[in-house]
């Protein structure tokens, strides 16, 4: 069968100008940039096995209404609105030992001895840093679940090293590769796991100017696996799902299988729901509900004074989800994934004791179906973080899952109602970028990258071309549309910056 078109490896880098069809609004003129796997083998060198260990690429999209910063990436000028795209790999350890064909795995790729990784943890953390992208301060970061952050220029896209903290305070040897930003304060928070005989969470903080601070430490017996949590003014709230690790398995000498298979999924736990306060760092509650498993959550709020927490939370019964993203099966079009749906969990902290306290065993948490369709990387607006939020964007998929998503969908959480947006392309993650001057939540765009379906041999599905679509935030329908030059291979998450501007002098 021809491999599935989303999961080739894109070798080409290119910085171009692209005319746009339709109309950009003047107030879109910062830059979207994504990051994701953007090679999965190399001529002569390493192949990875699943799609979360491809060798990170970055793209970046600069919006020019009317044109202003001319042909800044190169190529031919445009006349009316135009993009500005550039792709390029993201040059670090990993990318140099693929090439070399030394690459000796990542997530789910590959064995390990003991000296590998006791490497790995004390002294060389993994770097193909190929989910998300940040600002830290005054630096731009590609992130993945390990300590060892990746500086990029975000103009050229070029890494510039390596970016790890400083200080006395306590780390961890993995870390949630989605930091949460508080918008009030500008503050940036994240978890990261620290193994030992008594495993520990530690949360720490990250001032707008980069400088860091701990929180608070939870300890563990068995860690999860945690790719994100929640975030609201006064808390920080950690998703334990039963997806956990022996840490004392990873120095038991010989060789073994790849990291995430490591893990074991034991649902007689159930989810532990720890919700830790933002300036004591105290536990000050601790419920468990049912067993589920989830990569992402969509946002967090409080109400009723502070007493309730709530967060959206994307869904899955259980963690099979992992094995069905191995390469293999997904260019077979064999997805066979559970499929997603977006819950929401209300954490009660119960009655307050003397001392203005919560006590931790009085905590309650509930769960209720906010949408049970197929869904995938789901966001919210920016200007909604850490605040109720009445819409989350998300990939639309069947459920379960039987090919990748042909559409994107915005959900109205208080009334249920679905819309849909399809081009017959392929889709991935939706960006909301609210409009500066809007009064209401969903005033803006929506940002998604689509690729068509080519036509191979004998009628077969082939890699078509990639395009940019812009999305009116209010109806969920096209304003505009950039056409890439290349295919892109299906990445995972995308930061819009209003600041990076076309620019002649840039």
């Amino acid at each position: 069968m021809t491999a599935h078109p989303g999961f080739h490896s894109l070798h080409e880098e290119t910085a171009e100008t692209l005319p746009v069809d339709g109309s950009l609004p003047d107030w879109l003129a910062g830059s979207l940039i994504r990051n994701g796997p953007g090679a999965f083998s190399f001529p002569d060198g390493s192949a990875v096995d699943h799609w979360f260990d491809g060798l990170a690429m970055l793209y970046r999209f600069t919006f020019d209404p009317g044109n202003r910063g001319g042909g800044r990436a190169g190529g031919d000028a445009v006349d009316g609105d135009a993009v500005h795209y550039r792709n390029r790999f993201l040059r670090t350890d990993a990318y140099e030992a693929a090439r070399a064909g030394e690459f000796d795995g990542g997530f789910a790729t590959g064995e390990t001895t003991l000296r590998s990784r006791l490497a790995t943890f004390l002294r060389d953390p993994y770097d193909n840093a190929n989910i998300v992208v940040e600002r830290v301060g005054d630096d731009y970061l590609a992130l993945t679940e390990s300590p060892r952050r990746v500086r990029f220029d975000p103009d050229t896209l070029d890494a510039l090293g390596d970016d790890e903290y400083e200080g006395d305070a306590p780390t961890g040897q993995l870390a949630c590769a989605h930091l949460k930003r508080d918008p009030a304060t500008g503050t940036l928070v994240n978890v990261e796991t620290a193994f030992g005989r008594t495993s520990r969470y530690h949360v720490h903080a990250l001032t707008p100017d980069g400088e860091r601070r701990h929180v608070g430490s939870v300890p563990t017996e068995k860690p999860a696996y945690l790719h994100s949590f929640a975030l609201t003014p006064r808390y920080v709230v950690i998703a334990e799902f039963p997806l956990r690790l022996d840490p004392l398995r990873l120095f038991t000498p010989g060789r073994q299988r790849p990291f995430i298979e490591q893990f074991e999924w034991e649902p007689e736990r159930g989810t532990r729901v720890i919700v830790l306060e933002r300036t004591t760092g105290e536990v000050v509650a601790d419920p468990t509900t049912d067993a589920v498993f989830g990569f992402h959550h969509v946002n967090a709020f409080e109400r009723d004074g502070g007493r309730e927490v709530v967060f959206d939370l994307e869904t899955v019964p259980d963690a099979t989800t992992v094995d069905s993203l191995y390469l293999d099966r997904l260019r077979a079009g064999s997805f066979g994934a559970l499929g997603a749906g977006v819950d929401r969990f209300v954490v009660d902290l119960g009655s307050a004791a003397g001392s203005g306290r919560y006590r931790v065993g009085d905590a309650s948490v509930t769960r209720e179906t906010l949408y049970d369709g197929g869904t995938a990387l789901p966001t919210v607006s920016p200007a909604r973080w850490c605040r109720r939020h009445r819409y989350v964007y998300a990939m639309s998929t069947d459920r379960p899952v039987n090919e990748w998503a042909r559409g994107i969908l915005k959900l109205d959480t208080e009334t249920g109602e679905a819309t849909e947006f399809d081009d017959g392309g392929y889709f991935g993650e939706p960006i909301f970028v609210p409009n500066p001057d809007g009064d209401v939540e969903d005033d803006g765009v929506v940002l998604a990258v689509t690729l068509e379906e080519g036509v191979g041999v004998d009628g077969d599905p082939a890699t078509g071309r990639s395009s940019l679509v812009v999305l009116d935030g209010e109806t969920f329908t096209e304003r505009a549309r950039a056409r890439l030059p290349h295919a892109v291979p299906f990445d995972f998450h995308g930061r819009y910056f209003p600041e990076l501007k076309a620019s002649a002098s840039r």
